[in-house]
C-alpha cells in the first residue's frame, strides 16, 4: 500500500509559488504509482507529478494527487557500446553525473542547474546553450510513460512515435513518465573563457562568435552598454579555477543584494549598480576549466523572477537593440542585470521552444534582495511585448502570460499535441490551474 500525506505544503525553489496538495505521494515503485492513479480515479481527483519543484512558474502546483518522484532514483541501464543510460524519472542530474562519470561518459549539454529530475527535465524543455545542441530533450532517445488509465507505453522513434515527439516536452499533461533513456557522449572536459564587450560588437558579429565557440552565450548589462562574452569548449588542460570567495560572495552576492535592496527605494541608482558591478566583476578576463557538468552548471544564490523566451535566432539583434531603446525612452523602467543570451539547434518535438527553427532564448531576470518583490510590471510587458513582436515562444517552466490562442499562434504542431493529450488524459487528470490556460 502506497502511503500518502496531508498536509505538505509545496513550495518552488524560488518561492514565487505554492500549494497545498490534498495529498502528497512518495512512491517508490511503478506499482505504487499506479496506486495513486487507481485511487485518483475512484476519487476524481487531479495528479500532478513534482521534480526539483525548480521551475519558477506554478506549473507543477495543484491541490488534487501530488506525486514526488524522488524515491524513484535508480540508474537502470548503462550501454556502454552505444554509450546510453535509462534512468528512473525522479533520479536527479547531481545525482546522475558522477554515476556516468564511473563509465566515462556525460551528457553533451546541461542547463545552468543539476537540482533537477530527468523526468522534470523534459518536462518543461530544459536547455542551455551551443547552436550545434538542442534543448536537453533532444538527448532522450526512449521513455515509459504511465498513462490515466495505468496503461504503460514504451516510446522511442520507432515505437508509438507520435507520443514520443509529444512526451518529449510533456509538461506533465500527458501521463506520469517511469523512465528515460538518455543519449549521452564520453566524458570530456571544458574550458570556460569570458571577457567583456559592448553590445554593438556582440550583435554585429553574432555569426562569427557562434562559429567561434561551441557553447557561446552572452550577458548584457541593462541599461549600459556593457557585455560579458562566455566561451565554453572542449579542453585537455587540468582543472583549473577564477573562483574566490571575496569576490564571488562577498561582493557578487553580500553587496549586491544589499545595494539592490537600496534601490527598491532609489530605483535611479539601478542603472549604476549594473555598470559598478560590471566594472567590479566583468572587466577581467577570466578563465577556468573542469569537468563538463562543472562548467556547465553554477550557483543560483538569489531568489529571483525570470522570464525566457525564444525566438527566431536571426531575429537576436532586433530584439535586444528594441529592448534596449525601450529602457532608454523610459527611464523609470528598471532592469536588474544581466539579461543572458543563449543559442540552440532547432528540433521537432512538437511542444519545444525551438520546434523546426534554430533559436536565441533571451532570458531576463529580477532578483528580490532579501525576500523583497521589486515591481517589474512594466519591464515584464515591454519584454512580452517584443517577444511576440518577433515570433517568440515562452519557456515552459518560467512565468508568462500566454493561452491558448497564443499557443495556436506560436505553435504549428499544437493543435496535434492537444489531440494527443486528450486521448491520453480524457478526463484531464493530469491538468492544473496553469495547464488549464494553456488547453482551454
Amino acid at each position: 500500500m502506497v502511503h500518502g500525506y496531508k498536509g505538505v505544503k509545496f513550495q518552488n525553489w524560488a518561492r514565487t509559488y505554492g500549494c497545498c496538495p490534498e495529498m502528497y505521494y512518495q512512491p517508490t515503485s511503478v506499482e505504487e504509482v499506479r496506486e495513486v492513479l487507481a485511487l485518483a480515479r475512484q476519487q476524481n481527483k487531479r495528479v500532478k507529478v513534482v521534480g526539483g519543484g525548480h521551475s519558477p512558474s506554478d506549473i507543477a502546483c495543484t491541490d488534487g494527487f501530488m506525486i514526488h518522484m524522488g524515491k524513484m532514483n535508480r540508474v537502470l541501464q548503462v550501454d556502454t557500446e552505444k554509450k546510453q543510460v535509462t534512468v528512473e524519472a525522479g533520479i536527479l542530474l547531481s545525482d546522475l553525473h558522477p554515476q556516468l562519470g564511473k563509465h566515462g561518459l556525460a551528457l553533451s549539454n546541461l542547463g545552468a542547474v543539476s537540482d533537477v529530475t530527468a523526468g522534470g527535465v523534459i518536462g518543461s524543455g530544459t536547455h542551455n546553450t551551443g547552436i550545434k545542441h538542442g534543448i536537453l530533450p533532444t538527448l532522450v532517445v526512449a521513455l515509459t510513460l504511465l498513462t490515466a488509465d495505468g496503461t504503460i507505453l514504451e516510446c522511442s522513434e520507432s515505437s508509438n512515435a507520435e507520443v514520443f515527439q509529444a512526451a518529449r516536452v510533456h509538461l506533465g499533461c500527458l501521463g506520469v513518465i517511469l523512465t528515460i533513456t538518455l543519449q549521452c557522449v564520453p566524458q570530456f572536459h571544458l574550458q570556460e573563457i569570458s571577457f567583456p564587450s559592448t553590445l554593438d560588437e556582440v550583435l554585429d558579429n553574432l555569426d562569427s562568435h557562434l562559429k567561434k565557440s561551441e557553447y557561446f552565450r552572452f550577458l548584457w548589462f541593462p541599461h549600459s552598454e556593457n557585455v560579458s562574452v562566455i566561451y565554453q569548449d572542449h579542453t585537455n588542460k587540468p582543472p583549473s579555477s577564477s573562483a574566490n570567495w571575496f569576490w564571488d560572495y562577498a561582493i557578487g552576492f553580500y553587496l549586491l543584494e544589499f545595494l539592490l535592496w537600496i534601490s527598491s527605494f532609489l530605483p535611479g541608482l539601478v542603472g549604476w549598480i549594473n555598470r559598478f558591478f560590471f566594472w567590479l566583476l566583468f572587466t577581467r578576463k577570466r578563465e577556468s576549466s573542469n569537468l563538463s557538468h562543472e562548467i556547465f552548471t553554477y550557483e543560483c544564490r538569489f531568489k529571483q523572477h525570470v522570464q525566457d523566451w525564444a525566438i527566431p535566432r536571426e531575429k537576436t539583434k532586433e530584439a535586444l537593440l528594441e529592448l534596449k531603446a525601450v529602457l532608454e525612452t523610459h527611464p523609470k523602467m528598471v532592469a536588474h542585470f544581466p539579461v543572458e543570451v543563449r543559442f540552440t539547434r532547432g528540433d521537432d518535438i512538437l511542444l519545444s521552444p525551438c520546434f523546426q527553427r534554430d533559436s536565441c532564448y533571451m532570458n531576463i531576470i529580477m532578483y528580490r534582495p532579501y525576500g523583497k518583490d521589486i515591481p517589474r510590471l512594466d519591464y515584464w510587458l515591454a519584454y512580452e511585448t517584443i517577444m511576440k513582436k518577433v515570433g517568440g515562444r515562452p519557456h515552459w517552466a518560467k512565468a508568462h502570460n500566454c493561452t491558448r490562442k497564443d499557443f495556436e499562434k506560436m505553435y504549428p504542431a499544437f493543435t496535434k499535441f492537444c489531440a494527443i493529450r486528450e486521448k491520453l488524459d480524457p478526463t484531464g487528470m493530469f491538468l492544473n490551474a496553469y495547464l488549464e490556460k494553456v488547453f482551454y
